[in-house]
């Protein structure tokens, strides 16, 4: 007797979050956990059964004052010397859609499937977007981070 396990395969959920004065930490979490989909019944490791998540107004991200000068983001060229780094307030001002990424990235598994979870992931510098067709469901984040 062959012994066999069967993935049923759910239909992927479209969510709309607005980062308009949410902290970074708090909206990263949620961004993950959606991403991730864990909070699914059918949730497993070695499957991406996580959702599609659209941010918008991610220049308008709330962070506590002072990691704007000094929470900073580092990056190399591979050459001596070619070290690079930004702070955060520079980063929002140069991609503020980088800023959400890297926090998120860092909350995801370190696997294959972290690229694939990260691909699902949509943001826009203001309320414009192109996601319309999917009707996303709209999640409100409080200041203190729970959901409404």
């Amino acid at each position: 007797m062959k012994k066999t396990t069967t993935v049923t395969k759910e239909e992927k959920k479209w969510y709309l979050i607005d980062a308009t004065g949410i902290r970074l930490g708090i909206l990263a979490t949620t961004i993950a956990r959606l991403l991730i989909g864990k909070d699914k019944a059918k949730y497993s490791q070695n499957i991406d059964s996580g959702d599609n998540v659209i941010v918008i107004n991610t220049k308008k991200v709330g962070i506590h004052p002072k990691k704007i000068d000094g929470k900073i983001y580092w990056r190399h060229s591979g050459y001596p010397g070619g070290i690079k780094q930004k702070t955060f307030g520079e980063m929002i001002k140069s991609d503020s859609n980088k800023v959400i990424e890297y926090a998120v990235k860092g909350m995801l598994p370190r696997t294959r499937l972290a690229n694939e979870m990260l691909k699902k992931l949509y943001t826009y510098v203001d309320e414009r977007h192109q996601h319309e067709a999917q009707k996303p469901k709209l999640i409100e984040l409080n200041k203190d981070g729970g959901e409404n």
